[in-house]
C-alpha cells in the first residue's frame, strides 16, 4: 500500500470553519476605520494650522514685528500654510487681537466634523469709526 500524505476533509472543513469565525470578528472592526480616519485626518489638518500660527507669532515677536505675516483672522492661516487650506478643510472666519490667544473653528466638509486650533493676530485691528 501507498503512503499518502495531504489533508482530510475533516481537517480542511475545521480550518475553514476557524477562518469563517475570524473573518465575522474581524470584519466589523475594519467597517468603522472610516470615520476613526476622517477624524485623525481633521486633528492631523489642525495641529498643522495651530503649529503654523504660533510659529508665525514666535517669528513675529522675536523680530518685534519685522518678521512674520500679517494675520488678524482665523481664516488668514492660509497664508501661513504651503498650498493654503487643505482642500475639504473651511475655517470660520473670526477676529483675532494681537497677543491674545483665541479658538479658530475648522470644519471638515465632507462629515462636517469640527476641531478647533489656537490663534494669534500679528497685527493690530483699528478700530471702526
Amino acid at each position: 500500500m501507498k503512503n499518502q500524505n495531504g489533508f482530510t476533509l475533516i481537517e480542511l472543513v475545521v480550518v475553514i470553519v476557524v477562518l469563517g469565525i475570524l473573518a465575522a470578528v474581524a470584519v466589523p472592526k475594519f467597517i468603522d476605520l472610516r470615520e476613526e480616519a476622517e477624524e485623525a485626518a481633521l486633528s492631523g489638518v489642525v495641529g498643522a494650522m495651530g503649529s503654523a500660527m504660533a510659529i508665525n507669532y514666535a517669528g513675529f515677536v522675536a523680530s518685534n514685528g519685522a518678521k512674520g505675516e500679517d494675520v488678524d483672522n482665523c481664516d488668514d492661516i492660509g497664508s501661513l500654510m504651503d498650498g493654503g487650506v487643505p482642500d475639504g478643510y473651511t475655517v470660520t472666519p473670526g477676529p483675532l487681537v494681537l497677543g491674545t490667544p483665541s479658538d479658530c473653528t475648522v470644519i471638515q466638509d465632507g462629515s462636517l466634523e469640527t476641531d478647533t486650533f489656537v490663534g494669534i493676530a500679528t497685527i493690530v485691528i483699528p478700530p471702526a469709526p
